[in-house]
């Protein structure tokens, strides 16, 4: 399995979808990078040599793309910083619930979690 920015990409898959594993790395960025590296987004990850390897990391480094622990770390930042000032935003992501003005009445069990059945418990017979 070849390794780009500390991250092991599949050695089966194509490249150009072998690059989306990158965090930060999406569709277009992907196929961004593999036309400025001159690579043939057919080519498998297992075929890449140490010189492609090294023009993927070069076009990456030279339009100074955010990715894998330093984006990690700015969004976590982002949310620390939003919930330290008290927002709006940050009430609701400290109490996990959806933030960008959702239903929460009846959907929003992603961000909810399962079910929490409050019911009436039967009092035992004595």
């Amino acid at each position: 399995m070849p390794r780009l920015l500390g991250v092991e990409i599949p050695a089966k898959k194509k490249i150009a979808y072998s690059l989306r594993y990158i965090y930060g790395i999406g569709p277009q960025r992907a196929d961004l990078i593999l036309k400025e590296a001159n690579l043939a987004p057919e080519t498998r990850a297992q075929d890449l040599t140490e010189e492609q390897l090294n023009k993927i990391l070069h076009v990456i480094t030279e339009h100074k793309w955010v990715v894998e622990g330093d984006l990690r770390r700015e969004i976590a930042g982002n949310l620390k910083r939003l919930q330290a000032i008290n927002c709006y935003r940050g009430s609701r992501h400290r109490k996990g619930l959806p933030v960008r003005g959702q239903r929460t009445s009846t959907n929003a069990r992603t961000r909810k979690g399962p079910r929490k059945t409050v019911g009436v418990s039967k009092a035992v017979a004595e």
